[in-house]
């Protein structure tokens, strides 16, 4: 019998590789994009519902973080029952999508990412605009979505055989991995087409049907992203689009007695909230609702005296304000050795200052703007309560400009237990901890209620094992930043509070929308 492999002639894995803005005609093309992303701002668009297009009387508004005034897309809003009958059609639809073999689901996905390739730019400008990523890092948003397709389609490949078993005398036994049923997929804003898109292409390609719910902040890239899959081959039923309110639609796909399990990506209290809604059976539910839930981080990255502080300082620099410090694997504490803390805090001073804040579509700005008003709002709080627990080094202030726009902040000399120490930001704010040792550093980089992503710079390579086997993460990076997971190079998902450990871009993520199913015959001899 011929393989998956046979069937679908794919090459090995390897990572998309990012676009070189420094090469003028890479920089032209971006430019182009962006006119033409901005040529469609305004653009209404709809709901997906069971196949149809669905619009509603009241609307919902995606802006432009870096020049708020400007509207990128108008959506619907969806009512709970709009949610309930999401879920009645994929579920329906279940029994027809399951049936697909896993060699043409595969096709699909990959039929998606050759068409999100070749529309790279057009769809890093959107990212772009839509929630104040810079250039390159609007890019590696798209690049990754490209990755988890390509990633995940192999990865089906793989599991679609019949998996091999222990022989018995006298039997024919196997194990295949069987969908789950519906799911319901509630990514962030922060990788607005990254984590989406691999949430839903884990579902599909596996032989589940989905209800999207994307964040609200970033509706516009999700609605793109759609279309991209019913043009690579997606049936429309297969995958329902749901816009609307988090509280009021989330509750009713999330609590639905037909939704089976819930992928979700965003804060610990909401991750907290669906974990609790799903674990309650509901009147004509007859499973257990599976929750794959990334959730926040306090990362820190902890800076030896025996490291290459340069280094160090650079890693960190762009490990806490890159994308404007909003990533779930962000540096939010460096807790540095005692001895060489006063030259570590001068240079990371010093490199800050060097920082460029404005509209993330100018190339000549590191950081772009936060997401919304209400994210600044919080992170300037955070700051006022950072200046009264330690010392203000940099920032601490809205950035100039009309955009959502806050200063790289750095607050030294912050106790290990302070508020700065131990909740998660999720914005340009570092605080800077003195340890008395390398030991007293590791102890103060687990004492939080996260794990999620650490690192650690040493030159000693007794340290760095040490690290290896007691800093309590689900991604530690030794002598290099905190961020920036590969696809398929570090597998991405945090303990504790940080999740359920879900690893993204691993070899066994995929099972977690499969089922196991042993089956065993009695043959004669």
């Amino acid at each position: 019998m011929a393989t998956a492999e046979q069937k679908i002639h794919v090459t090995e894995f390897t990572n998309e590789p990012f676009i070189d803005f420094s090469k003028p005609e890479n920089r032209k093309a971006m430019e182009a994009a962006l006119k033409k992303v901005a040529s469609e701002f305004g653009k209404e668009y709809p709901i997906w519902l069971n196949g149809q297009k669905v619009t509603t009387t009241e609307k919902r508004m995606s802006t432009n973080p870096s020049r708020p005034m400007e509207i990128i897309g108008i959506f619907q809003h969806a009512s709970a029952d709009m949610a309930k009958q999401a879920v009645e059609a994929a579920s329906k639809y279940f029994d027809t999508w399951k049936k697909v073999p896993a060699q043409e689901r595969a096709k699909y996905i990959f039929s998606a990412a050759h068409i999100i390739r070749e529309r790279k730019f057009e769809l890093a400008a959107l990212v772009c605009y839509e929630v104040g990523k810079t250039w390159p890092e609007a890019d590696a948003d798209i690049a990754e979505t490209i990755d988890f397709l390509e990633f995940y389609g192999r990865e089906m490949l793989r599991l679609a055989e019949p998996q091999k078993l222990t022989p018995q005398r006298g039997e024919r036994n196997y194990l295949v991995y069987i969908p789950l049923g519906v799911g319901v997929i509630i990514p962030p804003w922060n990788f607005p087409c990254a984590i989406m898109a691999g949430l839903v292409a884990a579902s599909l390609v596996t032989g589940n049907t989905v209800v999207l719910k994307p964040a609200s902040d970033s509706p516009t890239i999700a609605a793109k992203f759609v279309d991209i899959l019913f043009e690579a081959g997606i049936p429309k039923e297969a995958l329902n689009f749901i816009t609307g309110p988090g509280g009021a639609v989330g509750d009713a796909l999330v609590t639905h007695p037909k939704t089976r399990y819930i992928g979700f990506t965003g804060s610990k209290e909401v991750g907290l909230r669906i974990s609790e809604l799903a674990g309650k059976a509901m009147p004509g539910q007859i499973w257990i609702k599976r929750t794959v839930l990334e959730m926040g981080g306090k990362d820190g990255i902890v800076v030896d005296e025996e490291a290459d502080i340069d280094s160090a300082v650079e890693g960190t620099v762009q490990a806490a304000f890159g994308y404007q410090g909003q990533k779930c694997s962000a540096c939010s504490r460096v807790i540095v050795s005692e001895k060489i803390y006063d030259t570590f805090v001068q240079k990371l001073v010093d490199r800050t200052k060097k920082i460029s804040v404005g509209p993330s579509d100018d190339p000549n700005n590191y950081m772009g703007p936060v997401v919304s008003a209400s994210a600044m709002k919080t992170i300037l709080d955070y700051i006022e309560i950072g200046k009264k627990e330690g010392k203000l080094l940099t920032g601490g202030k809205r950035a100039a400009g009309d955009g959502y726009f806050v200063e790289p902040t750095i607050i030294a000399d912050v106790d290990p237990h302070a508020r700065l120490a131990q909740e998660e930001v999720f914005g340009p704010v570092l605080a800077v901890i003195k340890a008395k040792n390398y030991d007293h550093a590791l102890e103060i980089a687990n004492n939080t209620e996260f794990g999620l992503t650490g690192a650690v710079y040493s030159r000693n390579p007794e340290k760095i094992r040490k690290a290896e086997e007691s800093f309590y993460v689900g991604n530690l990076y030794l002598n290099r930043k905190c961020t920036g997971a590969m696809v398929g190079a570090h597998p991405f998902g945090g303990f504790n509070m940080s999740g359920t450990d879900s690893k993204a871009g691993g070899k066994d993520y995929l099972l977690l929308f499969l089922q196991g199913k042993s089956v065993a015959e009695k043959v004669s001899n």
